[in-house]
């Protein structure tokens, strides 16, 4: 159960993590996939081995969501099943209405929470934990779930907070989309950011690292792979910080294309405020390029050994990093080799491996 990341394409508009999860699955045994906030009304269409079941889309105030998301999956769940286990992919709605549905019909569930579901940012209204509905609704699938997973150390950290520790199962990559890359040597050197333009990423911050970092090496550049959600606010800032010769923005780009961006570049860039992993940071590492960011998700799990990590905010520090990283060919190199090793070990068939042995578990208990 996700919320969408599986249109019909199977190229725009998915999390192609998930795509690679459910194309291995779907291999050795009958999976089914339930969309519950994509398309705009219900549909049934195969994708990668699977049955996608997308519910429809359902608007309101959130009681009144969650109760109407509740009663159509449990409606499409009994035309599909029997079930012998079902896997919610995030804490809200999946996690949420899944517990729920799961509870009455006697199925066991897998919870894997990969989101915000245990932060809250209250100045760019990010995060489960800063409204008690949200709260309420997120220690409920805690205590119903059956199981509880999260793709990082650094995330089970905030799960165990919260009463119940987990098991760490990082969602791995395909490495062949990633293949490993023979970058020219710099300058110029080529800084790399994939992620949305949203607040949580925090690109004010990055942009203000860049202005630093273009100070102390002129010759360098950052490309910027991602959708813009701030009406061109963060391009705008860019202006201001007379930064338009040393950026370019590429928009969205299907994953085939970003092997591209990947292979051009010197150094991977993060600066989220929070991060539940991070998959950009396996993608990167598959490709043999190394990264530096801010002390989340899956960099906070690998500094100092498989990357460079700093604190959230701190711009400052992350231009210091990237400075310091490109004049230093011998521990990028090193860097890069020890998260390539790692990613590769975690891969999507790992990840898919590990589900199936939490699958039997439980569907044999």
């Amino acid at each position: 159960m996700v919320t969408g990341g599986v249109d019909r394409s199977g190229r725009e508009r998915v999390v192609p993590a998930l795509l690679w999860l459910i194309e291995r699955l779907a291999r050795r045994h009958e999976a089914h996939v339930f969309a519950l906030h994509y398309y705009p009304e219900p549909c049934t269409y195969p994708l990668l081995g699977a049955t996608v079941h997308d519910v429809g889309r359902v608007d309101g105030p959130p009681g009144l969501r969650r109760l109407r998301l509740r009663a159509r999956l449990a409606a499409a769940l009994e035309t599909a099943g029997p079930f012998d286990v079902l896997h919610a992919y995030s804490g809200m709605p999946a996690g949420v209405v899944g517990t729920q549905v799961a509870r009455r019909a006697g199925v066991p569930i897998v919870v894997t929470f990969d989101s915000g579901e245990f932060v809250a940012l209250d100045d760019i209204d990010y995060g489960l934990q800063r409204r008690w509905i949200d709260r309420r609704a997120i220690a409920r699938t805690m205590r119903d779930a059956t199981r509880v997973t999260v793709g990082t150390q650094f995330m089970a950290e905030l799960a165990a907070r919260h009463g119940r520790p987990p098991d760490v199962v990082p969602i791995g990559v395909d490495p062949n989309a990633f293949p490993p890359a023979r970058r020219p040597p710099g300058p110029p050197w080529r800084l790399l950011r994939v992620g949305s333009l949203n607040r949580v990423k925090d690109y004010p911050m990055l942009l203000h690292a860049m202005a630093r970092i273009v100070r102390e090496i002129p010759e360098v550049h950052l490309d910027v792979v991602g959708e813009d959600t701030l009406d061109g606010g963060v391009q705008s800032l860019t202006r201001t910080l007379d930064l338009e010769s040393h950026v370019t923005f590429h928009g969205v780009q299907p994953t085939d294309r970003l092997a591209t961006f990947y292979a051009a570049a010197h150094v991977h860039v993060t600066s989220s405020r929070h991060e539940a992993a991070g998959v950009v940071v396996l993608e990167a590492a598959c490709s043999g390029l190394p990264t530096v960011g801010t002390r989340v998700g899956y960099v906070a799990d690998w500094s100092a050994d498989r990357a460079v990590a700093v604190a959230v905010g701190d711009s400052a520090t992350l231009a210091d990093a990237v400075v310091q990283l490109i004049r230093d060919p011998a521990r990028r190199e090193h860097i890069a080799s020890a998260a390539r090793a790692w990613a590769l070990g975690h891969d999507a068939e790992w990840t898919a491996t590990r589900f199936e042995a939490i699958y039997r578990e439980l569907a044999g208990a």
